[in-house]
């Protein structure tokens, strides 16, 4: 009895030791949390995209109250709702220029030719494993929609020759188009950014035209008619200098003859120059072997 009664004791005087110590490593190694943390968290979308460059929502309102980021640079919300933001936390919610997601192919299976037909599990990532996925363009989009079933913001659709479009108007630039196009076709571009090539083949002109009518031919036009150090040419492919960005001008594309280099006066549609050819043909072409 006396040796229950013991045990017992030591138990009651252990637990109440550990009591102790837990309480004073509470208070020595508490962290405060702002509780404004939790409000701010409240107010935004919890898509955790990442578009805002933080970790995801918890993250961006951890930094937003430590004033590390604005209340803007959150660009799923709306501004409205950011200037709620801005007001719970007494800051000016400031302003971030808006980016959208570019693809940098026009190819589509009207102007694009095949040289195989892939079979099999219809994404992009599992065609790019077999043989580059048919395309006889070893850059070009391959179609099957990776970039629209990713993206949680239904921004992006496939147009009637397989090809991505995006809706700038619900685009977020969350960089999940980026990452998962096997091409390493998509950027994501400030909207100011207005001359655009659409194009990424390597190949030297007449070769890149055989595989794509509508692909970069290296002619040199656009470099010729853009002013000095706007634009060059690099590796067969035209390539835009954006540090000179406010120097661009629509003239670069009017004598493209593939119409591969593009202006977007709105964000949501290219405008191709006046000596582009014109392209009427709406069937898939046939296959390059054919």
């Amino acid at each position: 009895m006396g040796s229950l009664v013991l045990s017992g004791l030591f138990m009651a005087v252990l637990g109440v030791a550990l009591a102790g110590v837990l309480a004073y490593a509470s208070r020595r190694l508490y962290v405060y949390e702002d509780p404004r943390i939790d409000e701010v968290e409240a107010l935004l979308p919890k898509s955790n995209c990442g578009a805002c460059g933080t970790a995801g929502c918890r993250n961006f309102a951890e930094k937003v109250v430590a004033g590390e980021v604005i209340p803007a640079q959150c660009t799923v919300n709306a501004p409205a709702q950011n200037s709620v933001i801005a007001d719970l936390l007494g800051v000016d919610a400031g302003s971030v220029e808006k980016r959208v997601a570019r693809l940098a192919c026009a190819g589509g299976r009207h102007v694009a030719y095949l040289r195989a037909r892939y079979a099999g599990h219809v994404s992009c990532r599992a065609a790019a494993v077999v043989s580059g996925g048919g395309k006889d363009c070893a850059w070009g989009c391959l179609g099957l929609a990776d970039c629209a079933e990713v993206c949680n913001f239904d921004a992006i659709h496939m147009d009637a020759h397989g090809l991505p479009v995006v809706g700038a108007d619900r685009c977020t630039a969350c960089n999940d188009c980026v990452e998962v196009c096997p091409k390493g076709l998509f950027s994501l571009e400030p909207i100011s950014r207005k001359l655009w090539v659409a194009c990424r083949n390597l190949a030297d002109g007449d070769t890149a035209e055989a595989s794509c009518e509508v692909a970069c031919t290296a002619c040199g036009k656009c470099v010729m008619d853009s002013k000095p150090g706007v634009m060059r040419l690099e590796n067969n492919l035209a390539v835009i200098d954006y540090a000179q960005n406010a120097r661009a001008a629509k003239a670069a594309i009017e004598r493209c003859p593939t119409g591969a280099i593009v202006w977007f006066d709105n964000p949501n549609t290219p405008v191709k120059g006046a000596e582009a050819r014109k392209i009427l043909r709406q069937n898939e072409l046939p296959l390059i072997s054919a």
